[in-house]
C-alpha cells in the first residue's frame, strides 16, 4: 500500500486511520530519513489508539509507554543497538498481545524483530509532501 500526504496534518490523519487496523500485539517498524514524517505519523497513530498525552519522540530516553502503546526511537543509537533495546525489556513488551509497539529507525534492529512486523517506509518528497509505503 502506498500513500502520499501533502501536509503534516494529513500524515497525522493517515496515522490515525491506520490505528483502526490495529488490534494489539502488533510491532510497527518505521524507516526513513530524518524529517520524513515518522514522528508525525506516530502522533496520529497514538491519537487513533486513544492516547491523550502529547506524543514527542523519545530520542534520548529510547522508549515511552502510553498504557499499552510503546513508542521507541533508535535514532541516536550506533553501537550495541540490540543490547540497549533488549535491556529495556522490549521482547516481553512486544510479546504482550495487548500492546502496540512502534519503533522509529527500526532497521537498526531488523534481524531481531518479530517475523510479522509491519514495515512502513517514509520518504520526503518536498517541503510537506510525504510518500508512505506499508509492507
Amino acid at each position: 500500500m502506498e500513500v502520499t500526504t501533502q501536509s503534516a496534518s494529513q500524515t497525522q490523519k493517515f496515522g490515525q486511520e491506520f490505528a483502526n487496523k490495529l488490534r494489539g500485539g502488533e510491532v510497527v517498524a518505521l524507516v526513513g530519513d530524518l524529517g520524513s514524517g515518522k514522528t508525525t505519523f506516530v502522533q496520529g497513530l497514538a491519537k487513533g489508539l486513544g492516547v491523550k498525552q502529547r506524543i514527542i519522540s523519545p530520542t534520548f530516553i529510547l522508549m515511552r509507554n502510553y498504557n499499552h502503546f510503546y513508542h521507541l526511537d533508535l535514532y541516536r543509537l550506533e553501537d550495541n543497538v540490540w543490547e540497549e533495546v533488549k535491556n529495556l525489556g522490549v521482547e516481553e513488551i512486544w510479546d504482550n498481545p495487548d500492546n502496540v509497539v512502534v519503533i522509529e529507525w527500526a532497521e537498526k534492529i531488523h534481524d531481531h524483530l518479530p517475523k510479522d512486523v509491519i514495515w512502513i517506509q517514509f520518504e520526503s518528497e518536498g517541503k510537506n509532501k510525504r510518500g508512505i509505503t506499508i509492507r
